[in-house]
């Protein structure tokens, strides 16, 4: 099968740069230390015939480079699969260069646009006077941010994870929610679309504890904890945070992000047994009929995991969106379910999950 045409987006005007800042679990939290995708051949960009899908991704990007590589082995590896990669172009841009990456994508023909990958990046965009094709964006902005209407939506975005553990606690008969968490922003959003989510399914305002892992502040977490009576707890921290944060609530039911899913010492993941997440289903569900056919190249940890799923997620709707938007559409995709809703914004419900024994299973059996 050959391999698709990476064409170079050209140089950024300076003073063009935005902050890129990563915003979703699509992104790491912090910058990659892997040497940038090496620049492709400087060939001229011109229409190519049949290349309709057209990925656009900060390859060249110090901090980012990682993430983009993994969305497009995703995305390449599901067009493989479907005997497409000829329909297929990839232009890789650097920090800044986001609006010359799609001014090359339209030079293209393309039908189909996929990215930004980078929140700042799709802020950039939106914010331009670019007369947009069809673009499947892979990030979000703020809620109440109207996007130009050519753009649709799909991240890897906390706030989804949120919404479905929020539902799933009120399935599980929880009456009382806390919600235990850090200052990261990130954790910040995820509490307070749970605690939205939680007073729209009918429950009272969860209370909510600041997380200091000094011997004292683990005491006071304690004391507040028994004082609030609670029956459920969220935890919006990651990895060994929750671990410690869910020492101090063993008798209750208890549960997290994706972002609690991360290799640790056996010992900190059996403070982790019996809590509840949310993670996509080509981790949790891996042998699942809907992800048989796609093809795995193992990532080297579960953020590229991630992103590699929402690479092959993002070519089956591109695929689709070639032929034109549907009113309807719903996947069972590698990432979660994924619903076409308001604001062109694609919901995904990502599938819940348990600790048990150091192992993840899926939290309904299947």
């Amino acid at each position: 099968m050959p391999a698709p045409t990476i064409v170079p987006a050209p140089t950024p005007v300076p003073g063009t740069t935005p902050d890129p800042t990563p915003d979703t679990t699509a992104a790491p939290d912090t910058p990659s230390t892997a040497v940038p995708s090496s620049a492709p051949p400087t060939e001229p960009v011109s229409p190519v015939d049949g290349a309709d899908l057209v990925l656009v991704l900060p390859l060249q990007s110090q901090d980012y480079a990682r993430a983009a590589e993994a969305v497009r082995d995703g995305f390449l590896a599901a067009a493989e699969a479907m005997r497409a990669v000829k329909r297929v172009r990839v232009i890789g841009h650097g920090d800044g260069g986001v609006i010359d990456a799609f001014d090359a994508a339209k030079s293209l023909g393309a039908r189909v646009v996929v990215g930004p990958l980078v929140r700042d990046d799709l802020r950039a965009l939106a914010a331009s006077d670019l007369a947009l094709p069809l673009t499947l964006a892979l990030n979000q902005l703020d809620d109440g941010v109207t996007l130009p209407p050519q753009i649709y939506t799909l991240a890897l975005a906390v706030e989804s994870d949120a919404r479905v553990l929020a539902r799933r606690m009120r399935a599980d008969n929880i009456q009382k929610a806390v919600v235990i968490g850090g200052g990261a922003p990130l954790m910040r959003r995820f509490a307070m679309a749970f605690a939205g989510e939680w007073l729209l399914a009918g429950g009272g305002a969860p209370q909510a504890f600041g997380f200091d892992a000094s011997p004292d502040g683990l005491g006071i977490l304690r004391r507040e904890l028994v004082k609030a009576n609670a029956d459920g707890a969220l935890i919006a921290l990651d990895g060994s945070a929750a671990a410690l944060a869910r020492s101090f609530v063993p008798r209750l039911p208890a549960y997290a992000s994706s972002l609690v899913n991360q290799p640790l010492d056996p010992a900190v993941m059996r403070d982790l047994e019996g809590v509840t997440f949310v993670d996509v289903p080509w981790i949790v569900t891996p042998n699942h009929p809907s992800l048989a056919r796609l093809p795995r190249k193992p990532r080297d940890n579960l953020v590229l995991e991630r992103l590699y799923a929402l690479g092959l997620d993002a070519f089956e709707i591109a695929r689709g969106f070639a032929s034109g938007v549907p009113q309807e559409l719903q996947i069972a995709g590698a990432t979660g379910r994924l619903t076409l809703a308001e604001g062109r914004q694609f919901q995904r419900e990502g599938t819940l999950a348990v600790f048990r024994q150091g192992l993840i299973v899926p939290a309904d059996g299947r």
